[in-house]
């Protein structure tokens, strides 16, 4: 049977609505930042389906009596096409183990795996390519032992210098990882110039953007939507595993180093998944009571510097000197973050 792809219209809630009552058959969700799907139809039922966020693929489903029929072919060749339109040549699949071998059989590549998911890239560049350029880029040697941190910065505090200090303090050379996926307030760019600038005087540690392997929309997209689901449970694992499957291998990381998260449930499910898969790995796991001011209640947090903000604009600068270094102020001073402190004030939930 001669089958035709049809291209989604998003704007259509009914078409998307449809969409969505076929992948819950599946146990999958469809995603709010999905910019692109297709459908297969009989009968004008849907039959099959895939979408993408930019460079991510999502949402693949194919009715259970239609494998094997030359229906994988269709969607994946119609997905990567427009992938090719959209100047994307390295993409990243999340799929179920039991599709693994179907997507292998295209030339994608198994990144990592868990019980619940499997995310596999496709393409000339890869993660150990991507590794290997990291280290020659920002000079990285294997020898040494490393102490590594992994941050958002959203903005950069003083607890986040003094996570960083404390390393600096216990270690031999120490990676820094900035959160490169920019869906925070505050740029990737000026996050990691604020870091890399405010920790400029302690010569054992390296500021190293994450790129896209380290709790990015491939490896971890839960962690920007904030939801407590056996999705976030799986995506922890998989963004923990990768880090100590590659990260800790080719840097020579010995030991990760996590702010302690009595508050927000995300993170500290992530925190706990670390602690389980990098100590399993051998990988030593250290977190460090929060830095307060006068009292444990009064603790330093990126989430009070922008609730702070929210409430006072820039007249907070004020207030925050006890929260942010200098080199956060005086960013906050300038047109870009004027501009951020404007962002703010202006969010319903800033994040």
């Amino acid at each position: 049977m001669n089958y035709i792809v049809e291209k989604l219209h998003l704007t259509n809630i009914e078409e998307v609505k449809e969409v969505k009552s076929f992948l819950s058959k599946f146990q999958l969700d469809y995603d709010k930042d999905i910019d692109y799907t297709v459908v297969i139809r009989s009968s004008n039922n849907i039959i099959a389906t895939c979408s993408k966020s930019k460079d991510i693929l999502k949402g693949f489903a194919i009715d259970d009596k239609l494998q094997g029929e030359g229906i994988t072919n269709l969607l994946i060749t119609t997905i990567q096409d427009r992938l090719f339109q959209e100047g994307f040549f390295h993409s990243f699949i999340f799929t179920k183990p039991t599709y693994e071998t179907t997507f292998k059989s295209f030339g994608y590549k198994v990144i990592a795996s868990v019980e619940e998911v499997t995310l596999l890239e496709y393409g000339f560049n890869d993660i150990n390519k991507t590794l290997a350029s990291m280290k020659m880029l920002y000079n990285v040697d294997s020898e040494t032992p490393k102490t590594a941190l992994v941050m958002n910065c959203n903005p950069f505090t003083l607890g986040h210098r003094y996570l960083i200090e404390e390393a600096s303090l216990k270690s031999k050379q120490v990676l820094v990882f900035i959160v490169e996926e920019d869906k925070s307030l505050f740029p990737f760019v000026d996050r990691y110039h604020m870091v890399k600038d405010g920790v400029a005087d302690l010569k054992n540690v390296t500021v190293i953007p994450g790129g896209k392997y380290i709790i990015s929309s491939a490896t971890f997209p839960a962690y920007f939507l904030r939801e407590e689901t056996k999705v976030l449970s799986a995506y922890t694992k998989l963004d923990a595993t990768i880090f100590s499957k590659y990260f800790c291998k080719k840097f020579n990381i010995i030991k990760r180093m996590l702010g302690e998260e009595p508050y927000c449930p995300v993170t500290k499910n992530y925190n706990d998944s670390l602690v389980t898969i990098l100590e399993n790995n051998n990988v030593e796991v250290e977190i460090i009571p929060r830095k307060f001011i006068s009292t444990p209640e009064n603790y330093i947090s990126a989430s009070k510097v922008r609730d702070l903000i929210k409430k006072e604009g820039i007249d907070a600068l004020e207030d925050l000197t006890d929260f942010i270094p200098e080199v956060t102020i005086n960013y906050l001073r300038s047109g870009e973050g004027k501009e951020i402190i404007k962002k703010i004030i202006n969010s319903n939930t800033p994040h």
